[in-house]
């Protein structure tokens, strides 16, 4: 019980950081007179906090063990957060924001490892993958809170303060768990503690009579040949770069346009489209925990990849029919002499009626309306989202031409649009879109970071995970970052059909290289990779 509760809060923490500043921002950018490129620079500085904790935090995870790691980014997390609560200047608020993403960032991957160790085979999928369940309802928190504190002078230190509540409990959680078996000299006594559940006597007798000198491993082990490593870091790059270049954190910013095409126009009606596209992931997730265990690794990550090819294709070729009109960037429709104005969402339809678009981006959506390109999480995360809540804009009069029409009309804004004439291609968009997310938070979503968490020898896992951690964070920034211009360069429809090209090709990479690990102690896992050899 109290590894789920540790699983579940790390990711409540990690998808509640990642989702909050979209609703602070928007009072942020009133109370600090933010200019776009200030709003770009805070949204970025919790990536840039995590891409460092990425590099160096494996080194912690391995030298000082998976428990005390949590701790101290369960401590860092609460300064990070008062700073966040108290703050009073906008180099504060980057300061507290890199504090954040650097502890988020090293609680993810220590979180996923230590729970992944701490049960035993048969359960190991469930835990690791309520981590994924707990980011999603971490983003729906977020969203709600948004709403609720939106018209609350000075809300967003409520916002960021409450983050306090899950990283607190977790902190007195994990107190009460044992120690992990990661320094290597005390692997043997915790397997006969049975911390580590090894299958039969053989695997006891194996273990009993290797030495453990020759589990140590460097860093550079990583691309050698020996116990098969190269082959793991393939398998962990792999999933990881498939997870962000199947469009993952672009395809779902696109989810407010979409709700505008068929009928969500009102803020009320677009907030429960966001909160009922939320809750299909949080379903979704749940799906995966039922099911890691069961159908195994290999079938769900397969499966998904497969529905996700299929949707983003779809909306491709819809949008073929059904062209649409993309903001270049955070001020393409603001008045560019209001230097705190409201920054259009990059996915959002251009209009001439109002300067900001009545429905939020949808949850999901890993760029934040502070411009395109900053990419605010893994998403987990991590896939990691961000839920905007647009109905600030009216509550606090943010954008001057919004005064003169009113953000909240339920009349459609953009009449005489080509795509407001095919009901039922719009219509088979947001259901492929739904599939897409249904599809993702089934397996890429839980399934990368479980496989991560087992790959690898307990003496690397860290630096390993933290390795691959690294480049997931870099391709969801480049991702984000290149969308826009290849959009410019290819064309809309063009682009989400390569986005299905790497679906098929991530299907066939994990049909070839992702070996099933469901129902396998982590040291029979070892054992598999070690010695088997592979082109």
């Amino acid at each position: 019980l109290l590894s789920a509760t540790v699983s579940l809060l790390g990711g409540l923490v990690f998808g509640y950081e990642l989702g909050i500043i979209s609703g602070a921002l928007l009072q942020l950018q009133i109370d600090f007179h933010l200019s776009c490129l200030k709003q770009e620079v805070l949204v970025s500085a919790l990536l840039t906090g995590a891409l460092f904790a990425s590099l160096v935090g494996g080194i912690l995870i391995d030298r000082h063990g998976r428990r005390r790691a949590i701790l101290v980014s369960n401590l860092v997390l609460l300064v990070g957060s008062l700073i966040l609560t108290l703050v009073r200047s906008f180099i504060g608020l980057v300061i507290g924001r890199m504090t954040v993403g650097f502890a988020i960032s090293v609680l993810s991957m220590a979180c996923c490892i230590y729970v992944s160790e701490m049960v035993a085979a048969h359960q190991r999928g469930l835990l690791v993958s309520l981590y994924e369940a707990g980011i999603t309802v971490g983003i729906l928190l977020s969203y709600a809170l948004n709403y609720i504190f939106a018209d609350v002078d000075e809300g967003w230190r409520y916002m960021f303060g409450l983050a306090i509540a899950p990283t607190a409990m977790q902190f007195l959680s994990i107190l009460f768990l044992p120690v992990n078996p990661v320094k290597l000299s005390s692997w043997d006594s915790d397997c006969q503690k049975s911390l580590i559940q090894l299958q039969n006597t053989e695997d006891r007798a194996a273990v009993k009579r290797e030495p453990y000198k020759e589990k140590h491993y460097s860093f550079l082990d990583l691309f050698r040949t020996r116990d098969n490593m190269r082959r793991r870091t393939l398998v962990g790059l792999g999933l990881v770069l498939f997870q962000q270049f199947t469009g993952q954190p672009n395809v779902l910013g696109y989810a407010s346009k979409i709700f505008h095409s068929v009928g969500f126009q009102s803020n009320s009606s677009a907030i429960l489209a966001s909160v009922g596209l939320g809750a299909i992931k949080v379903v979704a997730t749940l799906v995966a925990m039922a099911f890691a265990d069961k159908a195994g690794r290999r079938v769900l990550l397969m499966a998904g990849c497969v529905v996700m090819a299929i949707s983003v294709t779809t909306i491709g070729l819809t949008s073929r029919v059904v062209p649409l009109a993309m903001a270049r960037d955070c001020k393409a429709a603001a008045d560019p002499n209001a230097s705190h104005s409201l920054p259009q969402h990059p996915m959002m339809p251009i209009s001439s009626h109002s300067a900001v678009s009545p429905s939020p981006p949808a949850l999901g959506a890993v760029k934040s309306q502070a411009g395109p390109g900053f990419a605010a999480m893994r998403s987990s995360t991590q896939s990691r989202e961000v839920v905007p809540n647009y109905s600030l804009s009216h509550k606090r009069g943010l954008v001057g031409q919004a005064k003169e029409e009113p953000v909240g009309s339920t009349g459609p804004p953009f009449r005489g649009a080509p795509w407001a004439e095919h009901m039922v291609l719009n219509w088979i968009t947001l259901l492929s879109m739904m599939a897409f997310v249904s599809a993702f938070s089934v397996g890429f979503g839980p399934m990368t970071w479980l496989v991560l968490s087992e790959i690898y020898p307990a003496g690397i896992r860290g630096r390993a995970f933290a390795f691959c951690n690294s480049f997931n964070w870099a391709a969801n920034l480049l991702i984000s970052l290149s969308f826009l211009d290849l959009i410019d360069a290819i064309g809309f429809s063009w682009m989400f059909l390569l986005y299905g090209l790497m679906g098929v090709m991530a299907v066939i990479f994990i049909y070839l290289f992702v070996p099933e690990t469901k129902g396998q102690s982590l040291e029979e896992i070892d054992q598999q990779f070690s010695r088997k050899r592979y082109v």
